[in-house]
C-alpha cells in the first residue's frame, strides 16, 4: 500500500492568511474544494484528487489555516468559524471561482456545514464525508463531550494549551496511533467512554511498544512518515486551535438558520465510532435535496480505507446533479 502522488502546491493569498493549495484538472472543469480534517492534511485526498481530476474536475485542495505549509496564526481566536469560513471565500476569490462543490471530512466537514449555512451563495453541492450536518444543540458542546467522557476526553484535554506538546517529539508513532484500524460496526455500541480518550491511548499504545503490525494501520507507512516529518516542523497548535473554538462556535451559529436547499450529498462508514452513520438521522430535515450512502467495513479514515467506493460515490453524484 503506496501514497498517490500529490500535484504541486501554491501558496494563495486568502485574505486574512495565505494557504498552501494543491490544484488539479482542467480549469474549465466544474470545480470541486476539497477541505481535510485532523490531524490530516491535503494530501488526505490525493486519491480523490486524481480520480476527480481524471474524470475532468477543476479540484482545489489546500492545507486548512493552522495546517501543514498554510500559515499558522498564534491566536486560539484567530481558529473561529468566521474567520475559517473566511479563508473558502478567500480562496474562491483569489481563484476567480464564484461557486464550487464543497467537500469536507471530520473538521473540514464541520467548516464545509458551517459554510453552506453561513455562505450558501458560494456553492453549488455540498458534500459530508463521514461529518453529517446537524442542527445547533441545546448546550455547549464541551458540556456535551464532558458527558460523553469525561476530563479525559480528547477535545477536553485540547482545550488546554499544554495541549500543544502533547505528542511533541512523537510524530511517528501518533501517527501509527491515530490511523489505526477500527473496531468492527458490530462493536460501535460496546465501546466504553473511554475510547474518546484519545491521549491517554496514545500514551499505552506508546508504552505497549508502539505499532506491531502494518494490518493495524489503515494509512500507508510513507503517508505517515511524511505527516510526522511535517507535524515535527509545524507542531501541532494551529490544528488544535480548531477544538478551542467549539463553544465560541456555538455562540455564533445561535439564530442561524440550519436549513439547506443546495444539493448534498452524505457518505459515511460504517465502522466511524467517533462520526458513526446513526448521526445523519437528523439530516433528512435539515436538507431538503439530501442523497445519503454508507460505506461498509471501514472507520474513520475513509479517504485511505476505500478510495474507490469514496471515488465512485463523488463521481456518479457530481456527474448526476452537475
Amino acid at each position: 500500500m503506496t501514497h498517490p502522488p500529490m500535484p504541486p502546491a501554491r501558496r494563495i493569498n486568502a485574505g486574512e492568511v495565505t494557504l498552501s493549495v494543491h490544484e488539479a484538472g482542467p480549469e474549465t472543469g466544474l470545480p470541486v474544494l476539497l477541505l481535510h480534517g485532523w490531524p490530516e492534511l491535503a494530501m488526505s485526498w490525493a486519491a480523490q484528487i486524481e480520480a476527480l481530476a481524471n474524470a475532468g474536475y477543476r479540484v482545489i485542495a489546500p492545507d486548512n489555516r493552522g495546517f501543514g505549509a498554510s500559515d499558522a496564526p498564534e491566536a486560539v481566536e484567530a481558529y473561529g468559524i468566521d474567520n475559517l469560513v473566511g479563508d473558502i471565500s478567500g480562496l474562491l476569490d483569489a481563484l476567480g471561482i464564484e461557486r464550487a462543490v464543497m467537500v469536507g471530512h471530520d473538521w473540514g466537514g464541520i467548516l464545509m456545514w458551517h459554510a453552506a449555512c453561513l455562505i450558501p451563495e458560494r456553492f453549488l453541492g455540498a458534500v459530508g464525508v463521514n461529518t453529517p450536518h446537524l442542527p445547533r444543540g441545546a448546550r455547549p458542546p464541551l458540556d456535551v463531550f464532558r458527558e460523553m467522557g469525561g476530563e479525559e476526553h480528547y477535545i477536553v484535554r485540547f482545550q488546554d494549551e499544554a495541549a500543544d506538546r502533547l505528542f511533541a517529539g512523537r510524530e511517528r508513532d501518533f501517527f501509527d496511533f491515530v490511523f489505526g484500524a477500527p473496531p468492527p460496526s458490530g462493536d460501535l455500541a460496546k465501546l466504553p467512554p473511554s475510547i474518546t480518550h484519545l491521549p491517554a491511548r496514545f500514551e499505552r499504545f506508546v508504552a505497549r511498544g508502539g505499532l506491531k503490525s502494518e494490518e493495524d494501520v489503515v494509512v500507508p507507512g510513507d503517508a505517515r512518515i511524511h505527516y510526522a516529518d511535517i507535524y515535527a516542523r509545524t507542531g501541532f497548535r494551529g490544528g488544535i486551535n480548531w477544538y478551542r473554538n467549539f463553544d465560541a462556535n456555538w455562540e455564533r451559529m445561535g439564530g442561524v438558520d440550519h436549513r439547506l436547499s443546495m444539493p448534498c450529498l452524505m457518505i459515511s462508514a460504517e465502522c466511524d465510532f467517533m462520526l458513526p452513520p446513526k448521526l445523519t438521522a437528523w439530516m433528512p430535515a435539515l436538507c431538503s435535496d439530501l442523497e445519503m450512502h454508507v460505506i461498509e467495513n471501514i472507520g474513520h479514515w475513509t479517504q485511505y480505507e476505500d478510495p474507490g467506493a469514496l471515488n465512485a460515490h463523488l463521481i456518479d453524484w457530481l456527474e448526476r446533479r452537475f
